[in-house]
């Protein structure tokens, strides 16, 4: 099955995203085609897929977003900027309301991050804080700055929902050897977490935040935006930085500008950069990709992007 698709990523964090509103696959085909065209060792590569499909009565467009292990995410973040901006073209709008799996986020048209960076504001939430709803088995009704003893017997994390699960742990400095290893006990889906989690470590350097992650389905990435918001809402909850004041949070991939309120709304504005727009065959019984033709190049938001990184 032939494909059109555009390569996207918001701060760093890369997708294949497709506009599926008129598409008809079953969730197996679906998640064929994310572990297809998120392969790095294939054509297109990617931290997962983006979908845009049809809304509803209160949104004018919907996310869909498949790790690149296939399973389906309740939110991405990083990934609504790229999709807020396919359907802001599409439909000819600067604002929407974007249907995601459990909840929604409102997404607007913002300022440029720097010159030539496309930039999307989001609103995603409510942060929450019951460990029941993730589950956490064994685990007390709130984990804020507390020990998670089958994980760790003295690493201290707060535990927040942003609706998809994050375990935020704050560090002088971030031992990436370690990340992995607490986020591979979380991939496994041991007894007391089923549902599996996002671990970050969260540097504060001065008034900004700099954030690594191993995420869900995807592994040690470059950048998660929901574990940026989720980062955001921990550090003002434990008072690191303070509620509803703007701070910079910083990953591998780049950067966001971001605030949380005490309700548990967190925004982020951050790029929707593309990179390449084309077509490429996806082979669903092999779950394999082949024949990509890249049909146009973005060089001047790639510059944009690189430039703003550098500051």
């Amino acid at each position: 099955m032939r494909f059109g698709l555009v390569k996207c990523h918001g701060s760093g964090n890369d997708f294949p995203m497709i506009d599926a509103r008129d598409l008809s696959l079953g969730e197996a085909e679906w998640a064929g085609v994310a572990r297809a065209l998120a392969d790095r060792s294939g054509p297109v590569g990617g931290d997962g897929l983006l979908l845009l499909v049809p809304g509803d009565e209160r949104t004018a467009f919907g996310m869909v977003m498949r790790n690149s292990d296939g399973s389906e995410a309740e939110t991405c973040l990083n990934g609504v900027r790229c999709v807020a901006r396919a359907g802001f073209e599409a439909l000819g709008m600067t604002e929407a309301t974007v249907r995601l799996k459990t909840s929604h986020a409102d997404a607007v048209r913002d300022a440029d991050l720097a010159p030539g960076v496309y930039t999307v504001r989001e609103t995603a939430g409510p942060a929450g804080l019951s460990t029941a709803a993730w589950p956490i088995h064994g685990a007390p009704e709130q984990l804020v700055e507390a020990v998670l003893p089958m994980l760790d017997g003295e690493k201290r994390f707060t535990a927040v929902t942003m609706p998809n699960p994050h375990l935020v742990h704050f560090v002088e400095a971030v031992d990436e050897a370690e990340l992995v290893r607490l986020g591979e006990i979380c991939e496994a889906a041991p007894d007391w977490l089923p549902h599996r989690a996002n671990v970050s470590f969260v540097e504060v350097r001065g008034d900004a935040l700099f954030v690594r992650t191993f995420e869900r389905g995807v592994g040690l990435t470059d950048s998660c935006g929901s574990a940026m918001a989720a980062s955001t809402y921990a550090a003002c909850l434990t008072g690191r930085i303070a509620w509803d004041v703007p701070t910079v949070v910083f990953n591998r991939g780049g950067l966001v500008r971001a605030f949380a309120g005490e309700d548990g709304m967190v925004t982020l504005s951050g790029n929707a950069t593309y990179e390449w727009a084309g077509s490429v065959d996806v082979d669903l019984a092999s779950e394999t990709a082949s024949d990509l033709v890249v049909e146009r190049r973005y060089p001047d938001e790639i510059a944009a992007w690189e430039a703003a990184k550098r500051g």
